[in-house]
């Protein structure tokens, strides 16, 4: 898990994949965490984002970083608890003008299950479930 974590966060960016009905929505994302060895992004409950995820909690995201790209995709599940977003928004302080632990809006989201693909073209990929 440590090392999905750090690609992503290194990338900074990476893509969201969710299902909106029949159509995929992908859309730019760059919150990350890892807590109680959990890999989790933060989102508002307000946003269609979250909507989609309660109807479908299968995603995909992708990110690339020095030549290398990570695929993640699994099952996403809600952490309203105080403690989850408060660590998040810790390493994310200007998101505290838009969400606060407790407020009924912001929700931090973690992967139930899942696999990731590091790949590049000039290595083997690395597989990894988790």
């Amino acid at each position: 898990m440590q090392r999905i974590y750090d690609f992503l966060k290194a990338a900074g960016v990476y893509y969201l994949a969710t299902t909106d009905g029949d159509q995929p929505r992908v859309r730019p994302f760059g919150t990350v965490d890892l807590f109680n060895g959990r890999l989790g992004i933060q989102t508002g409950r307000k946003k269609d984002l979250f909507r989609q995820i309660e109807a479908n909690p299968r995603v995909e995201l992708c990110a690339m970083h020095e030549g290398k790209w990570i695929r993640v995709s699994g099952e996403l599940y809600a952490d309203d608890s105080v403690e989850a977003a408060e660590h998040m928004l810790s390493d994310y302080p200007s998101l505290r003008s838009m969400y606060a632990p407790g407020d009924g809006n912001c929700v931090v989201l973690y992967f139930k299950s899942g696999r990731a693909s590091i790949c590049s073209f000039t290595e083997p990929p690395v597989e990894i479930e988790f």
